[in-house]
């Protein structure tokens, strides 16, 4: 019997705009879109909450953030890794 293979999860880059709260990050992930009609290129942001265990991460911090299982009612996301911190 072969083995269950499970998919790869879904990985996003973004800027931590909020971590206020406590172990949970939101973090703004900005994509390009190009426009039908006109050709324009737009930029489209979106928010995702992620949970981050040691609370390392902070404003301004370039992360990656990683699909996991529901930690909260609004956290479906955890920090993988940070990618740059924020300049001082």
């Amino acid at each position: 019997m072969e083995k269950e293979i499970r998919g790869k999860r879904k990985v996003l880059t973004g800027v931590v705009v909020s971590d206020k709260m406590d172990k949970t990050r939101t973090i703004s992930v900005e994509r390009l879109v190009h426009d039908d009609r006109y050709g324009k290129t737009l930029k489209r942001a979106a928010k995702f909450h992620a949970h981050d265990e040691a609370n390392e991460s902070k404003i301004g911090d370039k992360v990656e953030i990683m699909s996991t299982r529901p930690v909260s009612k609004t956290t479906k996301w955890r920090v993988s890794k940070i990618v740059e911190k924020a300049r001082a």
